[in-house]
């Protein structure tokens, strides 16, 4: 192997076994899982910076992509200008979905019962969706828009996929999308076939998140795998001959069978274990936090 292939690939092959080496033992496990996510998006991030040709591409651009962007399409965001800026309406949006998720955590979540932790657990995962992947991640999206780059928003009205395959396509964290079809799915198409690939895509988006769920939750192992096989084999079923009889992957037929298909096996994925072992303690810290220094004197 060549030593730009190593330093291309190391990272992110490195980081994220080097943390749960070296992980504290008393590391609250919320806390182990942003450090675990970070160190694989760290991974990403590099090996999709490191795979484009970026001599077109200002130094101030490339750390922008670096450190002030979540997308992992480089070779858009890098090297493919940008021309139609953002409508006023959007940042309206972006900020109305951000106030959203800072109401279910700071107005909501307190409120509810605290014998209801799955329920309350929910409500803050949904929270930090909101904030982060349709608020702070959309409001990125439109200033590198605004701004002339390439930068697609990381959601693209994911109620509106009429397939699972759209879904997962185009429509939900497209960052996530972009990494696995260009170092995965097409490689993996163009020596073995389109099932194939998409078997070992979805195969590699499930182990991805039994590692960041599972493994801090120290629980629910499989969970997330087996809910993203079922994803791969959904869309099979979709585009297979008695699927397109039925209707599915267009039009109302094909919406109602997305949504059963994502939500049903949900509870795979975000597992109990997960929701009250890492989601529900992050939340209370957040809040506990936000307390503090909402009253600094409290903790003289």
């Amino acid at each position: 192997m060549k030593l730009a292939a190593v330093i291309t690939w190391v990272p992110i092959l490195i980081l994220p076994a080097a943390f749960i080496l070296v992980a504290p033992t008393g590391l609250d496990r919320w806390a182990f899982m942003w450090v675990l996510a970070w160190t694989i998006f760290v991974g990403c991030k590099w090996l999709t910076w490191r795979s484009v040709p970026t001599t077109g591409a200002s130094i101030p651009l490339q750390l922008g992509y670096l450190f002030a962007w979540p997308g992992l399409d480089a070779p858009a965001f890098l090297n493919t200008p940008n021309l139609q800026r953002p409508r006023v309406s959007a940042w309206f949006f972006a900020a109305a979905k951000l106030t959203i998720g800072l109401l279910l955590i700071f107005a909501v979540y307190p409120i509810m019962p605290a014998e209801a932790v799955l329920s309350r657990g929910w409500i803050g995962m949904i929270g930090i969706v909101f904030v982060l992947h349709f608020g702070v991640f959309h409001l990125l999206s439109l200033a590198w828009r605004a701004a002339g780059v390439t930068a697609r928003p990381i959601m693209d009205w994911p109620v509106l996929a009429c397939s699972v395959s759209d879904f997962w396509g185009k429509r939900w964290n497209t960052a996530f999308r972009d990494l696995t079809h260009r170092f995965l799915f097409r490689p993996l198409t163009a020596r073995f076939g389109a099932k194939a690939g998409l078997a070992v895509g979805f195969l590699f988006s499930g182990f991805v998140h039994d590692l960041v769920v599972s493994a801090p939750a120290q629980g629910g192992y499989g969970g997330p795998t087996l809910f993203f096989l079922l994803q791969g084999a959904a869309i099979l079923f979709e585009r297979s001959a008695t699927g397109q009889r039925l209707g599915l992957g267009k039009g109302v037929r094909g919406w109602a069978f997305t949504v059963v298909v994502l939500l049903a096996p949900l509870f795979l994925l975000f597992h109990p274990p997960f929701v009250r072992e890492v989601i529900v303690p992050f939340i209370d810290w957040i809040l506990q936090a936000g307390g503090s220094a909402a009253n600094p004197g409290d903790s003289l």
